[in-house]
């Protein structure tokens, strides 16, 4: 049941940076407070308002996968939210986003190290 909040935690955390990004694109300057209140402007808070919960929900997902799994096995699953967010970035035409090879390399890199945390292999089943 750990796993199941923790793997919660990290797609909510990656669909918070998500809403956020895209509300930040459509909102004016935050220098320009008064923009803000604009009634033009009500879509983007909305969705700020909902990466921000999105965020609030993570955290109590968090919560409840580190009272499950030990430190060690839980944190490592983190480090996903940043493959999810590459990968749904580079998916939405909206962002234009691009990629590099040495940040396609990056991301690998974090998936192969979650990988090697959890291979059966590199455990002693004794």
């Amino acid at each position: 049941m750990g796993y199941r909040w923790a793997y919660c935690s990290v797609l909510l955390v990656s669909v918070a940076q998500l809403l956020i990004k895209w509300a930040m694109m459509h909102l004016p300057p935050i220098c320009s407070p008064l923009l803000w209140v604009d009634s033009g402007h009500t879509t983007p808070l909305r969705v700020l308002a909902g990466g921000i919960i999105a965020y609030f929900l993570s955290t109590g997902c968090w919560f409840m996968a580190l009272r499950r799994l030990p430190l060690n096995l839980a944190y490592p699953l983190l480090s996903l939210s940043y493959v999810l967010v590459a990968i749904f970035s580079l998916m939405i035409p909206a962002f234009h986003e691009t990629y590099t090879l040495s940040r396609l390399m990056g991301v690998a890199l974090i998936c192969s190290g979650v990988w090697l945390i959890y291979h059966p292999s590199g455990r002693n089943n004794k």
